[in-house]
């Protein structure tokens, strides 16, 4: 391959990247949009139990089918770039019937262990509703993440990037009105009983019926275009004259081996928080403070993590267009094509990421006063402390994907599980040795993002024997990002003087984002971070040379 094609390949890397990732943040968006009302609704209270059932659930949703997408892309891929289009149909027969058997035993684990799990483990018994109500969305997510993993393995993520939109838009309206509905319910409940916790449980109950509701529109979109695309699949099954079909048994060792190695590193991820909300809540319990779990976790998980995810959104959805990509590559042995996208995909990740952590540093208090009416002081400290969670998760995110794209499964699972030991010996020294509480938590979060990307970036260099750009990706990026975040700050102050009360703080935030987008980007074509070559590489990367030539930043 040339340099002009791989030039093209990588381009179609970033844009399909661009387009998943401006779809995941578009769905983050949707979705911290929707938590503002529901979190109205239903409370912090009413947020730990939703937090909750939800965090269960996406360990469940880890373990059935989570790990799909990036499993079946891999295969799919593969054989794509070997033209054996009847062994893709077969793939996509055998994945199916994974997804059918995985999704039902994990529905049922979930439905029928609710109350068992949080009554014994996370002492939150109440949360059981929410998850119960939850649980047949780990079925249709699990025949959700092979369709999206066969148009990821094709090199296009448009279709998964829609039913995304198309999921989180339904999943938005219905947990709202169903949050509004069932909270109501729940009031009713409490008063005849004399209690104060229905109404939050019912009201979380709610916010998850939403998620299944969701889920069901997605699977129905991904029928419909498949139930299309059969047609051309058919035509090139029938001019393909590969002599071996894989049978069914070959195709489902290799979805588990595929598999296994990406649920037990994500799942590391993911478990962190319910593990962290199980130890924190007998902390908290120990000290007798257990009602001040629920609300103190409630701000944690709905207010700060909401936001933090919002940035990391990005980061994901760079990997999954990685993945396929890389692994093209690797089957094609083509060394200078996988490091060319494994400098891209750094990169771009740290253009966006560090900013993004800088920004919510500096207007951590405004943000969050901004977006929620109930008392939020504690999240913007949270957030102020915690904003660094952005740059290490995301870079451990990507880092992640380049090591499931060169065939280096194993090698993450090995990271996440010393990360995740790090981590849980952190949270017990901080929060029951030192007694630092939730802060305890965060610190031990961003240590786990931080020993995960440190040991991935190592394992990356050894492999693809590649030397990372630091000044270049990290140096320069943080530079200006926090040049950016000291006019930031004085851009809310001067309005905020000028203008009092929630209208200042709206226009403030609104100005000091809009002066920091155009200071960083200033900043980082004067340092050099983006020059004419590196922008070329970026999504729309030519608008960006246009406008940095209009502002004569460059010739």
């Amino acid at each position: 391959m040339n340099n002009t094609d791989q030039k093209k390949d990588n381009d179609n890397f970033l844009v399909q990247g661009g387009i998943l990732a401006v779809a995941s943040v578009l769905v983050r968006l949707i979705g911290m949009v929707y938590r503002i009302p529901m979190t109205n609704i239903i409370g912090d209270e009413g947020n730990t139990c939703y937090s909750n059932a939800y965090e269960f659930y996406n360990i469940l949703l880890l373990l059935s089918s989570y790990s799909l997408p990036v499993a079946i892309s891999k295969l799919v891929s593969a054989k794509v770039s070997m033209g054996q289009w009847r062994n893709i149909h077969a793939i996509m027969r055998s994945a199916i019937l994974f997804g059918l058997l995985s999704g039902t035993v994990f529905t049922l684990l979930a439905f029928f262990g609710a109350d068992w799990y949080f009554s014994h483990v996370t002492i939150s018994p109440y949360s059981a509703i929410a998850l119960r109500v939850m649980s047949p969305t780990i079925f249709v997510m699990a025949l959700l993440g092979v369709f999206r993993g066969f148009f990821q393995g094709m090199k296009t993520m448009v279709p998964t990037a829609v039913s995304q939109i198309l999921e989180q838009i339904v999943n938005a309206i219905v947990s709202v009105l169903a949050a509004w509905i069932l909270f109501d319910y729940g009031s009713r409940v409490d008063l005849v009983k004399g209690t104060d916790v229905y109404a939050s449980a019912w009201g979380a109950a709610g916010g998850t019926l939403g998620t299944l509701m969701g889920a069901l529109v997605a699977l129905l979109f991904f029928l419909l275009l498949f139930g299309a695309y059969r047609k051309y699949l058919k035509k090139r099954m029938k001019r393909d004259r590969t002599a071996i079909v894989d049978s069914a048994g070959t195709i489902m060792k290799l979805i588990i081996s595929t598999a296994v190695p990406v649920i037990i590193s994500t799942t590391a991820y993911n478990i962190i928080n319910l593990l962290d909300s199980s130890l924190f809540s007998h902390y908290m319990a120990s000290i007798g403070n257990s009602d001040g779990y629920r609300s103190i976790w409630g701000a944690y998980m709905g207010k700060y993590m909401l936001l933090i995810n919002v940035p990391v959104a990005f980061s994901s959805a760079l990997s999954s267009s990685l993945v396929p990509s890389l692994t093209e590559a690797f089957v094609k042995n083509n060394r200078s094509m996988m490091i060319r996208k494994v400098n891209t995909a750094l990169r771009v990740t740290m253009l966006i990421a560090i900013p993004c952590a800088v920004g919510l540093t500096v207007l951590a208090r405004p943000i969050m006063s901004l977006l929620f009416t109930e008392e939020s002081s504690d999240a913007a400290i949270y957030l102020t402390v915690g904003s660094l969670t952005v740059v290490f998760f995301s870079l451990s995110t990507i880092t992640n994907g380049i090591l499931q794209g060169i065939s280096k499964m194993k090698v993450p699972v090995r990271h996440s599980l010393i990360s995740l030991a790090i981590h849980l010996v952190l949270v017990y020294l901080f929060v029951w040795q030192f007694g630092m509480g939730i802060y305890g938590v965060i610190i031990s979060y961003i240590a786990f993002g931080v020993c995960m990307c440190t040991m991935n970036s190592f394992s990356i260099g050894k492999y693809l024997n590649y030397q990372q750009q630091a000044t270049s990706i990290y140096v320069l990026p943080a530079i200006c990002s926090l040049v950016m975040g000291v006019i930031c700050f004085f851009v809310h102050k001067g309005i905020t003087m000028v203008i009092s009360g929630s209208l200042g703080n709206l226009l403030g935030v609104i100005l000091a984002i809009a002066v920091g987008i155009v200071v960083y980007f200033v900043m980082m074509v004067l340092t050099k971070a983006l020059n004419r070559d590196t922008m070329a590489d970026l999504p729309m990367g030519g608008k960006m040379i246009r406008l940095a030539r209009k502002m004569h930043l460059m010739k």
